[in-house]
């Protein structure tokens, strides 16, 4: 169900919002990442295809035993953002799985 929210406010000390007349809120449920090609191997994940403000946060959980980070280099773009899942113990190998995105900005 779609709703307007007209106020929004965030606590004094925080950044201020990328785009000013609104508050950039998005998710991608159940996205799928390849599995890792030994044990304590990254898997790197491309998520394109997107259109998003130029600064902007990502939040990943991954759905199994894993890190996840997002580079802040040239991959982070207003199209899309890759994420790196590592195994949380370098013994251990990253299976195929999926991972959740939480976009604000």
């Amino acid at each position: 169900m779609a709703f307007d929210l007209h106020t929004v406010s965030a606590p004094i000390g925080t950044d201020a919002p990328s785009l000013l007349d609104r508050r950039v809120i998005g998710t991608l449920k159940q996205v799928a990442n390849g599995a890792g090609g030994g044990a304590g191997a990254a898997v790197t994940t491309a998520i394109t295809g997107l259109n998003l403000p130029a600064n902007y946060l990502v939040i990943v959980t991954p759905n199994q035993d894993a890190v996840p980070y997002v580079p802040t280099d040239s991959t982070k773009t207003q199209n899309g953002f890759h994420v790196v899942l590592n195994p949380r113990l370098a013994a251990n190998t990253l299976a195929a799985g999926t991972f959740d995105v939480l976009i604000v900005a």
